[in-house]
């Protein structure tokens, strides 16, 4: 007997081209998950105290604890980059990005970014009540900080915007350049906002790459959402923007 060909009319042609990649993203995002849980496990347990406490000091000046490593210059640019980082400024680039994109006539995108960050940064104050590590105390803080340490605020919040927004605005170009180039600022932002923590005092190097893990996870699970539900390439009429023009 001949093999029949499988026919695949019946399934639907976004499955038939992306299953493997999905599944592939499923499988990033419970490693994501997992790598947080068990990152949370051993802070919980003071199992990194060693390790965190080693690099803080290597980045100071063994004669006055008080003076970061480098010149003068960089720790006045580290803390220009930590103040990416912010609220004020997270929420102003999250603000202008999506009546950008309401301006484009992508609402569905626009309202789902907006949301996404949102709930990030919800997420981002839960986990720090929920885990209440107190703020390194071996070396001084070069910046005022008030709220508890575990996950970075600065590092997480700025993986789910920066991240959140590179992932989803990337899917609404043309070019596979500007989707790269999109996608790399958006990763290189959050590696030295997260970095800049740490080299201020004010983080345990375990409290970024926790921020890091949770965030970059967060933005990754939207980016699947977005991908499966949303159709950046339609505007509200319904009309593909990259559709040939009718003859």
């Amino acid at each position: 007997m001949k093999n029949r060909p499988i026919d695949t009319s019946g399934i639907p042609g976004w499955l038939n081209r992306y299953e493997p990649f999905l599944l592939f993203m499923f499988a990033a995002l419970s490693g994501g998950i997992l790598l947080f849980i068990y990152l949370t496990g051993e802070v919980l347990e003071g199992s990194t105290r060693g390790f965190d406490e080693a690099i803080l000091l290597a980045l100071r000046q063994p004669a006055s604890l008080s003076v970061p490593l480098g010149p003068g210059w960089l720790t006045h640019a580290v803390r220009d980059i930590t103040s990416l980082g912010g609220t004020t400024v997270l929420a102003l680039m999250t603000a202008l990005v999506t009546i950008y994109l309401l301006l484009d006539r992508q609402r569905a995108i626009a309202i789902f970014i907006l949301v996404s960050v949102l709930g990030g940064w919800a997420l981002s104050t839960a986990l720090k009540i929920g885990v209440a590590r107190p703020r390194p105390d071996i070396v001084p803080h070069l910046v005022e900080v008030q709220d508890l340490s575990f996950p970075s605020g600065h590092a997480m919040v700025s993986a789910v915007t920066y991240l959140t927004l590179a992932a989803l605005i990337s899917s609404t170009r043309t070019y596979r350049s500007t989707r790269v180039f999109t996608v790399a600022g958006g990763i290189l932002l959050t590696l030295m906002i997260g970095a800049s923590r740490v080299y201020l005092g004010v983080h345990y190097p375990t409290d970024v790459l926790g921020g890091w893990c949770a965030g970059a996870t967060w933005a990754l699970g939207c980016w699947i959402i977005a991908r499966r539900y949303i159709s950046p390439s339609r505007n509200d009429e319904g009309v593909r923007n990259d559709a040939p023009p009718p003859e």
